[in-house]
């Protein structure tokens, strides 16, 4: 079990208003990260139960818990899903929150499991820049992803039957196609996906097991 507590967060929320780091004002507290942790994703198709294991990715794996303990997950959509590839998540709705957790940088962790089928892993663009979007593989990607280092934190353990039915109708963004575009997203919210791709599930609640 390892104490966490992103400092670059903590100094970023001073002075914001709420409860939680991209809006609270209560003192924050060291986390407790266990070794193998379990959290619950509540979707617009079911439940989805991750195991995330430390030994895999430990700088991953301790932010994933970070973000799921400041309930960042709540109401965020698969704005990215690939038909036999994988299911990508991890834009806040609401765009301030968003901008201050995307702001991290991660180090990268190296790739210690492959990215089989029903590993979760964050999503970069490029070395050393993972922050809040992450995706399901939803087939064995190792071939492709493992040597672009692309470090798995976890696994689904319950619920691989709703990974499979997230709705992959309107395929990549610009400039591979004409799906949802992340820059879009992230500048003009979530009025831009409900306007022009209303069919996109969404994670209700991500809970941390205990």
């Amino acid at each position: 079990m390892r104490t966490l507590l992103l400092a670059a967060i903590a100094v970023i929320i001073t002075g914001c208003g709420g409860s939680n780091p991209a809006s609270g004002t209560k003192k924050r507290e060291p986390l407790q990260v266990p070794d193998v942790y379990k959290v619950k994703l509540d979707t617009t198709k079911g439940a989805i139960v991750v195991e995330v294991t430390r030994a895999w990715a430990p700088r991953g794996a301790d932010h994933f818990y970070e973000l799921v303990h400041d309930k960042y997950f709540d109401g965020v959509k698969f704005h990215r899903v690939l038909r036999n590839f994988a299911a990508q998540f991890g834009i806040h709705p609401d765009l301030k929150r968003n901008q201050l957790w995307s702001s991290i940088a991660l180090p990268d962790d190296p790739v210690v499991e492959k990215n089989r089928r029903g590993t979760l892993t964050f999503a970069t663009r490029g070395p050393n820049t993972r922050a809040t979007q992450l995706f399901f593989n939803l087939k064995d990607n190792s071939a492709s992803l493992d040597g672009q280092g692309f470090s798995p934190i976890g696994k689904v353990v319950e619920g691989l039957d709703v990974m499979d039915q997230l709705a992959f109708v309107y395929g990549d963004g610009p400039p591979r196609g004409t799906g949802p575009d992340p820059k879009e997203i992230q500048t003009r919210g979530y009025s831009y996906l409900e306007r022009e791709f209303p069919r996109l599930d969404t994670i209700t609640t991500a809970r941390i097991l205990e």
